[in-house]
């Protein structure tokens, strides 16, 4: 009898175990950073474009986020990082319980990671798009105060292990490899052929002007990327937990993309989240949970990372005024066709991901 009973409990649980459901295969993420209120009909931020225009209408709560994941019948999934209308931290680890949950594959999922940012102005205007190639790190690193540096730095920021500004650690690779992907101690290098293939099916997208942008353009006299209307393009990202702001500090972040990417990236656009995101990615990948290769990211301009000639720092930082909405807009309409595209064609980019024709 009692025999039996362990074969019949046995059975019940091996009958349990079968009846489990096949974790879904999930072909495409949009991962937002925050949103002003409400996903759809209010105000919009960063993910409320993608929630109402791809319908994402189905809610399903991730244990260990704080925003839930939406979902289209297409099969697009986009979600939030961060608190409603705040930036609270620990969207790495929210990224991580997302890819964790036992309901979803992401092994095959291609990652569309978004966001506004500034951007420097002799590479964009306002509202312009850029595609990533690298994402840079921007904490880790030493800093003086700028009222305190020798003579000769042009600030006080600098890579640990080395004697001054814009100068590699003795040993570069204590940091990180610029050319190893798999990694993300200072710069993670993405998959560039992918960049350039997004960038190629998107670069005539038309992103909205207006006369509050062409006005608050007309100021930027001598920076001739900046004084055009918004356009695509490609360039780095830098991201760095320190809302920075000011010439100087543009300096910096174009040295310091240039000296981690050995010269080959070109810094494009600035952010408080990219750098944690893609250590999140970097961390799964080595799990075999997701592919680094189908990860992009696309950033796109609110305002500048400087003021323009003749007006000082403090009156400028945070001045985003017409940029914030422009660049929103941005995002949706110079991402879509690229997640269009993907999603249209699931048989062919489930296992070859697109490239860049030579």
């Amino acid at each position: 009898m009692r025999r039996m009973l362990w074969c019949g409990l046995m059975m019940v649980g091996c009958g349990s175990a079968m009846a489990a459901p096949k974790p879904v295969e999930v072909k495409m993420v949009v991962v937002a950073n925050f949103e002003t209120g409400a996903d759809t009909g209010d105000a919009p931020g960063e993910f409320q474009f993608w929630a109402e225009r791809e319908h994402l209408d189905e809610v399903i709560p991730i244990r260990g986020a704080l925003h839930p994941l939406r979902r289209n019948r297409s099969g697009l999934y986009g979600i939030v990082w961060g608190g409603t209308g705040s930036m609270i931290g620990g969207s790495a680890e929210q990224l991580e319980a997302l890819v964790l949950d036992p309901r979803f594959d992401f092994r095959k999922t291609y990652w569309l990671f978004t966001g506004i940012s500034g951007t420097d102005p002799r590479i964009a205007s306002v509202g312009s798009a850029a595609w990533a190639r690298f994402v840079v790190q921007g904490d880790t690193l030493r800093e003086f105060d700028d009222r305190e540096i020798p003579p000769g730095w042009p600030y006080g920021l600098f890579a640990i292990g080395a004697q001054r500004p814009d100068q590699l650690p003795s040993d570069p690779h204590s940091f990180g490899s610029v050319t190893d992907a798999a990694r993300l101690d200072m710069a993670l290098k993405l998959n560039a052929s992918l960049a350039k293939w997004a960038f190629e099916r998107t670069k005539d997208v038309a992103i909205p002007d207006t006369p509050a942008l062409r006005a608050a353009r007309a100021v930027w006299k001598g920076f001739p990327n900046a004084q055009r209307p918004p356009f695509v393009l490609m360039g780095e990202t830098l991201g760095a937990l320190r809302y920075w702001h000011g010439a100087r500090r543009t300096q910096w972040a174009e040295d310091w993309v240039r000296l981690w990417t050995g010269g080959q990236g070109v810094f494009a656009m600035s952010n408080m989240e990219s750098q944690s995101l893609a250590g999140a990615m970097v961390v799964l990948s080595r799990s075999g949970l997701v592919d680094l290769d189908r990860m992009m990211v696309l950033r796109t301009a609110s305002n500048q990372t400087e003021p323009p000639p003749g007006v000082p720092a403090t009156q400028s930082v945070g001045d985003e005024g017409p940029g914030q909405i422009a660049a929103f807009e941005a995002n949706y309409r110079v991402g879509a066709p690229v997640v269009h595209e993907i999603l249209a064609h699931w048989p062919r980019y489930r296992d070859h991901i697109p490239q860049a024709a030579p």
